[in-house]
C-alpha cells in the first residue's frame, strides 16, 4: 500500500477544513457565537470535536472564518452582472435587484452582517469589527460607485456619495429585518421599488 505524500494530506486537510466552515457558517448565522453549540457544530459538520478542533484552535477560530465565508457566500450574487452593466447608475439599481429579488438558497439564516452585528455587538469584539469591516466595504463599493457616475456626468455633483450608501444599505438591512420578523419579502420589495425611484432621481439633468 503507498504512502500518502504530505501534499495530499494537505490538499485532503483544507478540504476539510473547508468543507467545516461551510457547514458551520449556517449554524453561526441562525444561532449566534453563543448559541452555536457544540453538539449543534458536530452534527452539522458530521464530526466529533476532535475532528473539528483538529483544525481550529477554537470555537472563535471557527466562527470567524465562519463569517467570512457566509459575507462571500451572500455578497457574490448581489454582484452578479455588475461588470456587464455599462453606467454606474445602471450597476446602482441592479445591485438594489440582486438584493431585493428572490436570494439563492446558499445560506440559511438571513444576512450575516446584519445577525453579527446585532449578536456580536456587547460579546465579542473581533466579530464585530468583522461586521464594520465588511460594512465599510460595502459602503465603500456603493460610494465609490456615485463617484464614478458623477466623474462620467451621470449622477449630480451636489450628492454626497457615502450618504447614498448609508440610505441604500440602511434601507436594504432594515427591510431584511422586517421581513424576517413578517416571513414574508414584501418590505424589501417595497425598499426596493422605492429605492430604485430614489436613485432614478439622482441622474444629473441634461443640458439643452
Amino acid at each position: 500500500m503507498g504512502v500518502e505524500s504530505p501534499a495530499a494530506r494537505s490538499t485532503k486537510g483544507d478540504l476539510t477544513r473547508q468543507r467545516i466552515i461551510e457547514k458551520a457558517a449556517g449554524v453561526f448565522n441562525r444561532r449566534g457565537f453563543a448559541g452555536a453549540s457544540l453538539s449543534e457544530l458536530m452534527e452539522a459538520t458530521g464530526l466529533e470535536k476532535g475532528g473539528i478542533y483538529r483544525h481550529f484552535e477554537s470555537k472563535q477560530e471557527l466562527a470567524e472564518a465562519a463569517f467570512d465565508y457566509a459575507w462571500e457566500a451572500v455578497s457574490a450574487p448581489r454582484q452578479r452582472g455588475l461588470e456587464e452593466q455599462k453606467s454606474s447608475l445602471d450597476k446602482l439599481l441592479l445591485l438594489v435587484r440582486n438584493f431585493v429579488g428572490e436570494p439563492p438558497r446558499t445560506l440559511s439564516g438571513g444576512c450575516p452582517l446584519l445577525n453579527t452585528a446585532v449578536d456580536s455587538d456587547d460579546g465579542n469584539p473581533v466579530l464585530r469589527n468583522k461586521a464594520r469591516a465588511a460594512l465599510s466595504g460595502w459602503r465603500t463599493r456603493i460610494a465609490d460607485l456615485v463617484r464614478s457616475g458623477q466623474r462620467n456626468g451621470e449622477l449630480l455633483k451636489t450628492i454626497d456619495p457615502d450618504s447614498v450608501a448609508v440610505v441604500m444599505i440602511a434601507a436594504l438591512e432594515g427591510a431584511v429585518m422586517m421581513s424576517g420578523l413578517e416571513k414574508t419579502r414584501e418590505p424589501q420589495h417595497i425598499v426596493g421599488r422605492h429605492l430604485e425611484e430614489y436613485l432614478l432621481g439622482l441622474r444629473a439633468r441634461s443640458k439643452g
